[in-house]
């Protein structure tokens, strides 16, 4: 980190969002902080339009700007830079070099950011993430974006993920369940069976389907599966693999606002590694999160109610969007019954209190 010896006085500070549902959730304790902070005149929050609403209904809903592309992109930090108070300060995110390189040529004088990507020298504020024998040690992706925070001075009191869902949305949502044979009030188990990464990171179907009916047999728990509009196929095959009641989502109108609502409403979240993991955090709902070839230290926060159930071999965690030996093995040979006992273990924990 490069020392700093006076803290900045920032009319406009100017945020770029993380590009992941997962990390943009990861990011909301730094958002919350940087709006709260009086040093700050004014905060704005460059968002992708399809992220919206991961930040609906909270405190920083007021303070997102779209971004509908990258050429969109390029013209939002010359604005924000022009208008009145002009954005003197950016605080980035994202480790993309496109976004240094946008903030760098708006002139914007204070930049932050994580030093990655051959950026470093865009930069005015950098964090180095550690590295050995040349390569990065991976940290938890929210410790680095707090540190991130940190270079501009901006205290984040707590790493844990803050969602927040309108009244409005969970009555849609209670009706959409409603609608497809889920009774008002009667408990499910969520299933998110996607993930946007790529085919690595996706349990087989019928793994999933073996977990659900095991807590459906234990619980009497229905499974409600969804995703993305387009995972409808991976829904669809987890549904038809289940032995006992569960349902599909794959033809209702779904988008992030809701998801909230329906991790806030789940007794347990079955998901892959993938983003609805945070929103679990958000809410505190247990969770049960298979791992492929990701690092778990990249994810290694907010674990109170979380449990990662991975494989150990020698070619993981690879961090390919498809297996390059082609086995799959770190999910394909992860067996239903892990997962199973895991949720089991939360169950036990959060029945405990």
């Amino acid at each position: 980190m490069r020392p700093r010896t006076t803290k900045p006085e920032v009319e406009h500070l100017l945020v770029r969002a993380p590009n992941w549902v997962g990390d943009l959730v990861m990011a909301t304790p730094v958002l919350e902080a940087a709006l709260a902070d009086p040093r700050f005149g004014r905060v704005s929050i460059l968002v992708r339009s399809h992220l919206l609403d991961v930040l609906a209904d909270g405190p920083c809903e007021d303070a997102c700007i779209s971004i509908a592309g990258r050429d969109h992109e390029r013209g939002l930090y010359a604005e924000l830079r022009a208008g009145s108070p002009a954005a003197d300060a950016a605080l980035l995110l994202t480790n993309s070099f496109g976004a240094a390189w946008r903030s760098f040529r708006a002139g914007i004088p204070i930049r932050a950011g994580t030093s990655l990507g051959g950026r470093g020298l865009l930069l005015t504020h950098s964090v180095v993430p550690p590295a050995r024998d040349g390569r990065r040690v991976p940290i938890p992706t929210a410790h680095l974006l707090r540190d991130v925070a940190g270079l501009l001075g901006i205290q984040v009191p707590g790493l844990r993920p803050r969602l927040h869902v309108s009244e409005d949305v969970r009555r849609r949502t209670r009706e959409i369940l409603q609608r497809v044979g889920l009774e008002p009030g009667e408990p499910y188990v969520l299933c998110a069976p996607g993930a946007a990464f790529g085919a690595a990171k996706l349990w087989p179907p019928a793994h999933h389907a073996a977990t659900l009916d095991a807590l459906f047999e234990s619980h009497g728990w229905k499974g409600v599966v969804t995703g993305a509009p387009s995972e409808d196929e991976s829904i669809r095959a987890v549904v038809g693999a289940c032995k006992h009641p569960a349902i599909s989502l794959a033809e209702q109108p779904r988008d992030l606002a809701s998801l909230k609502a329906l991790v806030e409403g789940a007794r347990l979240l079955l998901v892959g590694d993938s983003g609805p993991r945070w929103f679990a955090a958000a809410y505190e709902t247990p969770c049960v999160t298979v791992m492929g070839p990701n690092f778990p230290e990249l994810t290694a926060s907010s674990l109170e109610w979380c449990e990662v159930v991975r494989m150990d071999l020698e070619c993981a965690p690879c961090l390919r969007r498809t297996c390059p030996l082609g086995h799959h093995r770190c999910l394909v040979d992860l067996a239903p019954e892990r997962a199973i006992a895991a949720a089991e273990r939360l169950l036990r924990r959060k029945e405990a209190g």
